[in-house]
């Protein structure tokens, strides 16, 4: 690994725990001065007021926010993400990751399906330029991706399982392979990884396109047309990755907005991962679930993002991600 990649990786990784630490502040202060009190839901609606000043006393609930704080932090960097409140006392640790694997498994298949598909799509329209051809895959894509995940989960599930039996209608089933347990290759994984993909092809698609059409207007690459070189190999060799450059930065924002649609999907399909029990910890006011699920998200998204900056180097090797750019 060049010296100037790892120097700049180390840094990345360096300014991590300080935008999480402040994340965290930010939402341990919200849930604290937020509606509704959380020890009220546990302690539920006939639970007397001596009972629910014993809860807070207990919790120290009563102490100075900065004091509740520090305190839910020391625990934090320990391991130990608090109790839930939906699931009774249940350590937050024990419950969110197991759901936290369920969900990596989607997102991963969810994001090579969509490159493998979008980008090859985005180009071969952008080849076509000027036919029917080209508006044609394009709208395509829009149309599915136009109708909302909130719509089109309960209508795929009730052709494709209930009318047509085509799909399970259990939510997640896992299977071992080679000792790691893995749901992504079930039937009852089918369902919430197309309505994930789908939606975001079209974006993907279009971006890949307008990119591609701008590199073939560069005079390298008529240079090579001019040379030559088989077309394939212009497309693949100086066209793509060219284009590809502007195209990975999309990487880290599907992340978040892969987060956002899981949570209606898992929900309503009944599948355990981290979008349903964000929607239970809301619904709850489970503030240490939420907090774990942030702070969780949160750093998903930077190492995301980090991955998106180290790949720069890779497709293009005059970019030096310690000092700009090689001449």
């Amino acid at each position: 690994m060049p010296a100037g990649l790892a120097t700049y990786i180390i840094r990345r990784l360096l300014v991590i725990p300080l935008i999480l630490l402040v994340v965290s502040f930010i939402t341990f202060a919200l849930g604290r001065f937020g509606p509704s009190d959380y020890v009220e839901i546990q302690a539920g609606p006939r639970a007397n007021p001596e009972t629910i000043e014993r809860i807070r006393e207990e919790r120290g609930l009563n102490d100075p926010v900065y004091e509740q704080y520090v305190r839910w932090l020391m625990d934090f960097l320990q391991g130990d993400f608090g109790t839930s409140v939906k699931y009774r006392g249940v350590p937050v640790e024990d419950v969110i990751m197991p759901r936290l694997w369920v969900s990596l498994q989607i997102n991963i298949v969810v994001i090579l399906l969509s490159w493998v598909i979008a980008l090859p799509i985005g180009t071969w329209a952008a080849m076509r330029r000027g036919t029917w051809l080209d508006p044609l895959s394009i709208g395509l894509l829009l149309v599915p991706a136009s109708i909302p995940v909130l719509v089109a989960t309960p209508i795929l599930q009730w052709l494709l399982v209930v009318q047509l039996g085509l799909l399970p209608a259990d939510s997640w089933s896992d299977a071992e392979y080679f000792g790691v347990k893995l749901g992504v290759f079930s039937k009852e994984a089918i369902l919430a990884i197309f309505l994930l993909t789908v939606p975001t092809l079209a974006g993907i698609a279009r971006f890949m396109r307008a990119q591609v059409i701008e590199v073939m207007d560069q005079d390298f690459v008529r240079t090579a047309h001019a040379k030559g070189l088989a077309v394939n190999v212009v497309v693949i060799r100086h066209i793509a990755r060219n284009a590809l450059l502007p195209i990975v930065t999309l990487f880290g924002f599907e992340l978040a907005a892969l987060t956002g649609g899981a949570i209606i999907v898992e929900t309503l399909l009944g599948i355990p991962g981290m979008g349903q029990f964000a929607f239970e910890a809301v619904q709850s006011r489970d503030y240490d679930s939420i907090m774990a699920v942030v702070m969780l998200g949160s750093l998903l998204f930077m190492l995301a993002m980090l991955v998106v900056d180290v790949a720069y180097g890779f497709i293009d090797p005059r970019i030096r991600l310690g000092g700009g750019l090689q001449q």
